[in-house]
C-alpha cells in the first residue's frame, strides 16, 4: 500500500506529540500542517520538516490531495473542520473533546456516516498500555466476570501552566481528563445505563470544577466509581497515571501507582511491572500519553488498510461524550441520569 498523506489541522500544544507520532508510523506521514497563528505554523513546520504550510482549513483542502487528515484544534472548530472533510471525502481524525455538544457531535457523526468518510476521534488513553495490559487480563478471563470498578485520576499537577485557558471555561475536569476516564471505564467494563455525579472546586483561582466523582451502572451489570481531582496532594505525585482497581467473580486487578500490576485469580498472585516504553523523543511523566499517540495513530492506519471500523469511532465516541454530558447534568441536579435519554 502506498504511503497515506496527511495534514495536521491545529498546531497547539498536543499537537507536537501527533506529529511525532506520524514521523514513527510506518505506512503514513504528514505532507502539510494549518494553523491561523503563524509562530505556531513556523515552529512545528520547521521543528518536521514541513513546507506546505496553510493559515486556512479551505485552503489546505483545496491545494492538497490527501488520505486523511488530522484535527487537532479546540472542540468549538470541530464540527466544521469535519464536515468541511466529510465534503471532501478525506477520512478525518477529530481531537477530544469530541464537540461543543451532543448535537455537534451528532451531526458530525452523520456527516461522515452520509459521505462514506472513516471518521475517528483522538481517545487515546484507552491505548496506554498499562490501560491495555488490564483489558488483556480480563479478556483472558483470569478474574471471571468483573462486578466492580474504580478508574482513578488523582493529583495536584498544575496542568493550567502549560494550558492556561483550562483555568477560564466554566466546565473542566470532566470534559477535558474525566472524558478520558470515562472512557476507560467504558473500555473496561462495558457501557453505561446509569450514572450520578459529584462536582467540586477546591481552587477557586480556577472558573471550572477540579474533582469530580461518578458512580456509574454498566449494562453489563459491573458498577464502577471514576474519581478525578486536580486538588489531591499527595506524598508521591501520580500524575499522569490511571489507577484501576477492577473485582471479577474469581479473582482481582489492581493497577498502582508506578504501573505494578497485582493480578490475584485461579492461579494465585502475579505481579508484573507494565511500564509504558519510554520512546526516543518522549519525556516522564508524559511518555505513558506519548505512547499512547503513537498506538492510536498507528491503529487508524491500520483500519484505513483495512477497511475496519476504528475502537474509537465517531459513533462509539457518541457514548462517552454523552457520558460528559450527563455527569454534569447529574452534578447540577443530584439526581442519576439515564443515558438511553441522551443517545436517542
Amino acid at each position: 500500500m502506498a504511503e497515506l498523506r496527511g495534514a495536521l489541522i491545529g498546531c497547539g500544544f498536543f499537537a507536537v506529540n501527533q506529529m511525532h507520532g506520524w514521523r514513527d508510523i510506518a505506512g503514513a506521514s504528514i505532507v502539510a500542517i494549518c494553523d491561523r497563528d503563524p509562530e505556531r505554523l513556523q515552529i512545528v513546520g520547521d521543528q518536521f520538516g514541513i513546507a506546505k504550510r496553510y493559515a486556512d482549513a479551505a485552503a489546505l483542502f483545496e491545494g492538497e490531495t490527501l488520505d486523511f487528515v488530522d484535527i487537532a484544534t479546540t472542540a468549538p472548530s470541530h464540527r466544521a473542520l469535519v464536515e468541511m472533510a466529510a465534503q471532501r471525502r478525506v477520512p478525518a481524525i477529530c481531537q477530544k473533546p469530541f464537540a461543543p455538544t451532543l448535537a455537534d457531535a451528532r451531526a458530525m457523526v452523520k456527516a461522515c456516516v452520509e459521505d462514506g468518510v472513516p471518521l475517528m476521534v483522538h481517545e487515546n488513553f484507552r491505548w496506554q498500555s498499562p490501560i491495555q495490559a488490564v483489558r488483556a487480563v480480563i479478556d483472558r478471563g483470569e478474574i471471571g466476570t468483573p462486578f466492580f470498578g474504580r478508574i482513578s485520576f488523582r493529583s495536584a499537577y498544575d496542568v493550567f501552566s502549560g494550558q492556561p485557558y483550562l483555568a477560564t471555561g466554566r466546565r473542566f475536569i470532566i470534559e477535558d481528563l474525566g472524558i478520558h476516564i470515562l472512557d476507560i471505564a467504558r473500555f473496561l467494563l462495558g457501557d453505561v445505563s446509569t450514572i450520578t455525579a459529584r462536582t467540586a472546586r477546591i481552587n477557586q483561582a480556577i472558573a471550572g470544577e477540579d474533582v469530580a466523582t461518578m458512580l456509574m451502572d454498566h449494562a453489563s451489570g459491573a458498577t464502577s466509581v471514576v474519581d478525578c481531582s486536580y486538588a489531591s496532594r499527595l506524598a508521591t505525585e501520580p500524575f499522569p497515571e490511571t489507577l484501576i482497581e477492577i473485582d471479577g467473580s474469581d479473582g482481582t486487578i489492581r493497577l498502582a501507582q508506578g504501573y505494578q500490576l497485582t493480578v490475584t485469580g485461579m492461579n494465585g498472585t502475579v505481579v508484573s511491572d507494565v511500564s509504558p516504553p519510554l520512546l526516543p523523543w518522549a519525556s516522564r511523566p508524559w511518555h505513558n500519553i506519548q505512547e499512547s499517540v503513537v498506538a492510536i495513530q498507528k491503529h487508524w492506519v491500520d483500519c484505513l488498510a483495512t477497511g475496519n471500523e476504528p475502537a474509537t469511532s465517531g459513533a462509539d465516541n457518541l457514548k462517552t461524550f454523552a457520558l460528559v454530558e450527563a455527569a454534569y447534568l447529574g452534578a447540577a441536579s443530584h439526581e442519576p441520569v439515564h443515558l438511553d435519554a441522551l443517545l436517542k
